[in-house]
């Protein structure tokens, strides 16, 4: 019988009751506890998982020895104060984007589990969708070929954050699936940002990535789009890709559109170029919660003792590449240096 891994879930707001629910359904999983600041919450949690212990006090909850394992789904201000004393009580951990406010916290919360053996998991979602998995492998079967860039665009209406602004919010996200698919972190980034709707709050924003050898990315976010869009745009020298997260059955469309130059003609008109539009392929994806992917990653990482691919480095070097944006934006644009 495989051991039962028992969890301790610290934030019932808004991400907290649906990692409740699919622990809950992971049959390797017990779900000890909840914490929670508003007795409210908790008493939500106790009529709808009766078994489940509910406590406001953190630092209780992390001396009983029982619990393996702390979910911290809170406000990111308390991710590094939380997580170093799971750790320091040697549980394994998994945090919510971003894993921390900075760099030296992150970088100190690595160390503090490779001293304790014990295992990060930063909640980067997107990489357990079987979306970017496909993607991921036909990168790695070379399907693309050699990659011009990454570009991505994550934009809605809302929700403005009070305490961080639109790149703290929304670049994580794609920042991780950026590092993923490109295999690689940028030597550089420089971003723009404006505020429009609230005085020194960051509300729409552009970052530009440059990669070693040619290749390049972008982000562009905003939370002040009267559409949602969800979609990035993989280009190689063999092939194409359009992810669109929005869509419900074709989220990835592979093109088999490229260009190939010329190099005997000497003249600067189009005629030295010759394009290709080939076939769309609209792989097929089953569809499963990226959570329930997550969930199990996250109990099979402390079972086997293997790293996630979502580990405390790549929290790490996610924070670093935002606060590198943060210091472009302060400055103006200038590119800063990330490797």
């Amino acid at each position: 019988m495989s051991k039962i891994i028992k969890i301790a879930v610290v934030g019932y707001g808004y991400w907290g009751p649906n990692l409740v629910r699919n622990f809950s359904e992971n049959e390797d999983v017990r779900i000890v506890s909840v914490c929670d600041l508003d007795k409210t919450k908790l008493a939500l949690v106790k009529r709808k998982y009766p078994k489940i212990n509910i406590t406001t006090n953190y630092d209780s909850l992390i001396k009983d020895r029982s619990i393996d394992a702390v979910v911290i789904a809170t406000p990111t201000s308390t991710h590094f104060p939380l997580a170093k004393k799971a750790l320091i009580a040697n549980k394994h951990i998994w945090v919510e984007k971003p894993f921390t406010n900075t760099e030296s916290q992150a970088r100190e919360l690595v160390e503090l589990a490779q001293k304790k053996k014990k295992i990060i998991f930063v909640d980067h979602i997107f990489l357990y969708t079987e979306a970017i998995q496909a993607i991921k492998r036909l990168i790695l079967k070379k399907k693309l070929g050699r990659i011009y860039y990454f570009d991505s665009t994550r934009i809605n209406l809302g929700l403005f954050q009070p305490d961080t602004n639109v790149v703290w919010d929304l670049a994580p996200h794609d920042i991780s699936i950026m590092l993923y698919l490109m295999g690689e972190a940028p030597l550089s980034v420089a971003a723009f940002a404006h505020s429009h709707a609230i005085k020194k709050l960051e509300d729409t924003a552009y970052l530009s990535f440059k990669f070693r050898g040619k290749k390049s990315a972008h982000i562009r976010l905003s939370w002040l789009s009267p559409v949602k869009i969800r979609q990035t745009l993989i280009a190689g020298t063999k092939k194409m890709i359009v992810y669109d997260d929005l869509e419900s059955t074709e989220k990835i469309k592979v093109y088999d559109y490229g260009i190939s130059i010329n190099k005997t003609s000497k003249e600067l008109s189009t005629s030295g170029y010759q394009y290709r539009t080939g076939d769309i392929i609209i792989p097929s994806i089953i569809h499963k919660e990226a959570l329930v992917n997550a969930c199990r990653a996250f109990v099979d990482s402390i079972k086997t003792n293997k790293a996630p691919i979502s580990d405390g480095m790549n929290g790490y070097l996610v924070v670093k590449i935002i606060e590198a944006a943060q210091k472009s934006l302060q400055s103006g644009g200038r590119p800063v240096g990330i490797m």
